[in-house]
């Protein structure tokens, strides 16, 4: 949807907004000078380092390298879509976003629809409290050791059994609603409940709106839980239970508990543990992956400790390889066999579980142990058994510095002796350039993602524009992005004159002397040229990606507008270019 927004709305908020303001509102400012400072709001710190410049529109901390303008704090600091972020600012104004008309009618049927699932979440609510059954509920909740709180926090509620409760209590436009999402089924001109006897768990997005109900059932039925089915509004596979609830209880989310039931992120709460969520769909699926990967780089995966809990384990490994970048921190908490989470943090408390979450295996050690389960590797061929189980998997991943590592860990623990029969095979293009330039007997260097980028700005400052457009580049690649925006405001375009520059601006050279003195230890700069293109080309192909996600928005194809399915042919085109 941010693709409908306007350009020229964009920088008119940008130029309008008070930059000091919207931070001020949210984090305690200092004035200093023209500018403002600030205890940074992204990473702990005790002497300020995070510098307001309302006349330049936008903010940075020296400590961490965050960066970006009113919209890109508000993503940052309130977890807000691009979107959410242009419509708080355009609020704050007293400004109307223009959309388009089809956009705005979308918009009205979302609106429409999550109006009705709220009015049913006070219905299960107040059934809770009230009805006459639901002693069932509150007997359930009470045996659990769910307090007050908890269900005031998660919004629990009550299906009565009648079967026709809800149905009985909406009508007009909020039954048609409800109708449409499945909450209500007609048949034979009866409307009847979808949930019945059951205790109600709401589903929210990140603004906190009802988009889908889980229901856990009180008697005898067969399926103990069932979900809301999917809609306009609810897509399960990308949606992630408890997620609002984490980001209300902290606004910075360092890190993500991911388990695979309700009751187990409510239980865990209740005991301190604020950062548990779970998927409504599997959790190891791709969609579910990115939605938490979006929310933060810290993710902790705890399964039970049985076959089951490690085959989904595997799967989660799988899928997270191929989307893995540095930066990012996946561990796997396995429980003991015959645990869940809920079980466990009220036998041995939260702290008790705390630890545990500090001791959780890393992927990379989780990847060995998982794939050299049953091999003895001084046996030739089960060090042959397993390079043919991890190099696949190695090969799907994204290149960055934990890539390298993970070869360097595999070409370890198989003993290949350098400049032997098999090197050949680890001179293919699928490993990475550091691992092959250590082949060819030069200095091996793993350089993260961040470095990487700004090393290749020296070589090809023209590259500047294509680094600063990658979306949250100030966070993600602090050095390499505030390099660029150097690059483009001295209009360097060329090697010779970034040289020159350099050599008549003693702060540039002691702003960025840490990143020149690595050049000499990489003299060899076409491979690694070849790692930023094919960075800045994936960068570029997710976001196309997310902006045709946006466009389509729950919405078929037959229902773009002329306008709309142009824009994500040329996104596709694009993306096509940019992955080969």
């Amino acid at each position: 949807m941010a693709g409908m927004i306007p350009q020229t709305f964009i920088e008119t908020l940008r130029d309008r907004v008070d930059l000091a303001e919207i931070i001020g509102q949210r984090i305690p400012l200092k004035k200093s000078g023209g500018n403002y400072k600030a205890c940074c709001p992204f990473h702990d710190e005790r002497t300020p380092s995070f510098n307001v410049r309302p006349d330049r529109g936008f903010y940075h901390c020296f400590g961490c390298g965050a960066h970006g303008d009113a919209i890109a704090f508000l993503q940052e600091y309130e977890n807000q879509s691009f979107t959410e972020a242009v419509e708080a600012l355009a609020a704050h104004l007293g400004l109307e976003v223009p959309y388009d008309q089809a956009t705005r009618e979308t918009m009205k049927r979302s609106q429409s629809l999550t109006g009705a699932l709220e009015e049913a979440t006070r219905f299960y609510r107040d059934s809770l409290r009230n009805h006459p059954w639901s002693s069932l509920a509150r007997d359930y909740l009470a045996n659990r050791g769910v307090s007050e709180d908890m269900i005031e926090r998660f919004a629990l509620g009550f299906a009565p059994p009648e079967g026709d409760a809800l149905a009985k209590r909406v009508n007009g436009e909020t039954r048609s609603a409800l109708l449409t999402v499945k909450a209500l089924n007609e048949r034979n001109g009866q409307v009847r409940d979808l949930f019945r006897n059951r205790l109600m768990f709401p589903i929210r997005n990140t603004r906190g709106r009802t988009i889908a109900f889980g229901g856990r059932t009180l008697g005898d039925d067969k399926a103990k839980y069932i979900n809301s089915p999917e809609s306009e509004v609810y897509h399960k596979s990308r949606e992630i239970y408890g997620l609002y609830e984490a980001r209300q209880a902290s606004r910075q989310l360092d890190s993500l508990l991911v388990v695979e039931g309700y009751m187990d992120v409510i239980a865990l709460a209740q005991m301190g543990i604020g950062n548990a969520v779970a998927a409504s769909g599997t959790a190891t699926n791709e969609e579910s992956l990115q939605t938490l990967l979006r929310a933060s780089h810290h993710l902790i995966f705890c399964f039970d400790g049985d076959t089951a809990g490690y085959r989904a384990a595997d799967r989660a490994m799988e899928n997270l390889l191929a989307m893995l970048e540095d930066g990012m921190h996946i561990q796997f908490l396995m429980l003991p066999e015959g645990e869940d989470p809920d079980s466990l943090v009220r036998t041995e408390g939260g702290e008790a579980f705390s630890r545990r979450m500090e001791a959780a295996t890393p992927l990379s050690r989780m990847l060995f142990e998982r794939q050299g389960e049953g091999l003895d590797l001084s046996l030739a061929e089960h060090r042959g058994e397993l390079r043919s189980r991890v190099e696949p998997m190695l090969r799907r991943m994204p290149r960055s510095a934990i890539r390298d590592a993970l070869w360097e860990e595999l070409q370890r623990l198989t003993r290949r002796s350098p400049g032997g029969r098999g090197d050949r095979r680890g001179n293919s293009a699928d490993q990475p350039h550091h691992v092959q330039q250590q082949h060819a007997g030069q200095p091996a260097m793993a350089l993260d993602r961040d470095t990487l980028l700004a090393l290749a700005l020296y070589y090809e400052p023209p590259l500047a524009s294509e680094v600063t457009a990658v979306p949250q580049a100030a966070s993600h690649y602090p050095s390499a992005h505030a390099f660029a925006q150097w690059i483009l405001e001295s209009g360097i375009e060329s090697r010779s004159t970034l040289l020159a520059e350099m050599a008549f601006s003693a702060p540039a050279r002691e702003r960025f002397a840490g990143l020149f003195n690595r050049i000499e230890h990489f003299p060899e700069h076409e491979p690694l040229l070849a790692d930023a293109r094919h960075m800045l080309g994936r960068a570029r192909s997710r976001q196309q990606a997310r902006q045709a996600s946006e466009i389509l928005a729950g919405r078929k194809p037959s229902e773009l507008t002329e306008e709309e399915r142009q824009e994500l042919q040329r996104l596709r085109e694009n993306r096509l270019r940019d992955t080969h």
